[in-house]
């Protein structure tokens, strides 16, 4: 697996990561044994870059992927969240400073580790100013328990706010073929600050692989019934841009998953995406994306697939909505 730095001055980490959430929650029944078959198989490729979180799966996530690599750390660049409330069934956002020291040791524990190599405000708490959260994050860096800050889902206002702080080594947000809005002004802002930038779920949450069907064809517990894209006649309107996909990845030898990642990783040296599975089938189907080599012509015909298909529908539910930050 070929190597990338997170930022300027950030730390080497492969060039795929592997969001781990979906091992736990939100797309599916959990299958422990394969998630872990999934999780070793990744340490074996070169995919050294593990992202989790506290609120996957509410501690599920981080206790299995912790038991997985507990016997190869040395191999891992582990990354984690915080900010979900996470304790008497609350729902809400945490960037208080005595949360965030509370939420790094229930991470610390739960993962089996000494330190986490990149740390995440998951989202920021808006009750909370954002230069008491990163200045408590970097109490954390002080005491040897943390590596590297970074954000998630954050505006460039609060990245600039957060990076007076302490340096923030990484940005977090949603960007694929189906979500560029990050082009705009958040990717800038990064390269500009010498951040960088980290998209999930970069194959759309599945539906630019061509196997997911629409929101009444997914099981009840899976979150992208609540996605308006995968929605009626979004999602049939949405299918225009798969099947253009498809027809471009045939020409090139390909499949429609490894060129939607190819696309992202041509972005820039700056960009990791974090593409999220639990089946060691499909770890090993985007892992070859990083070979994929597109040209100026590979390009344009995107492009021009993009320009023709706009996305239909938002990529959040209004209430997942308020919880992104924006200026």
């Amino acid at each position: 697996m070929k190597k990338r730095h997170l930022g300027k001055n950030g730390p080497e980490v492969s060039a795929l990561g592997l969001g781990c959430m979906s091992m736990s929650q939100a797309y599916g029944t959990r299958n422990d044994p394969e998630s872990v078959r999934t999780l070793h198989r990744a340490l074996d490729m070169g995919i050294t870059f593990l992202d989790t979180a506290d609120a996957y799966g509410t501690g599920h996530n981080e206790t299995l992927v912790g038991g997985a690599i507990r016997d190869r750390r040395n191999e891992v660049f582990l990354a984690t969240k915080f900010g979900f409330l996470q304790h008497d069934g609350a729902q809400g956002l945490d960037g208080s400073p005595a949360y965030v020291a509370k939420a790094c040791e229930a991470s610390l524990k739960r993962l089996g580790t000494e330190v986490i190599d990149l740390y995440y405000l998951h989202r920021v708490d808006p009750q909370t100013p954002v230069e008491e959260t990163v200045g408590a994050m970097s109490k954390l860096v002080a005491a040897g328990k943390v590596r590297y800050l970074g954000l998630s889902e954050v505006s460039p206002r609060t990245l600039r706010r957060a990076c007076a702080v302490h340096p923030i080594t990484a940005v977090q947000s949603e960007y694929s073929l189906w979500f560029r809005e990050p082009e705009g002004r958040i990717l800038p802002a990064c390269r500009e600050l010498g951040v960088g930038f980290v998209p999930f779920s970069p194959l759309g949450r599945g539906f630019l692989t061509g196997r997911v069907g629409p929101a009444e064809d997914l099981p009840q517990d899976d979150f992208r019934q609540q996605v308006p894209r995968f929605s009626g006649e979004n999602y049939q309107r949405n299918l225009s841009l798969v099947h253009g996909l498809e027809d471009i990845a045939k020409g090139m030898g390909v499949k429609a998953s490894q060129l939607a990642l190819a696309w992202v990783l041509a972005r820039g040296d700056d960009v990791v995406p974090i593409p999220g599975t639990k089946r060691v089938a499909y770890l090993e189907e985007n892992a070859a994306a990083a070979d994929v080599v597109l040209t100026e012509d590979d390009l344009r015909r995107i492009e021009a697939l993009l320009d023709a298909n706009p996305p239909s529908g938002e990529r959040y539910s209004e209430a997942m909505q308020r919880w992104v930050d924006r200026d």
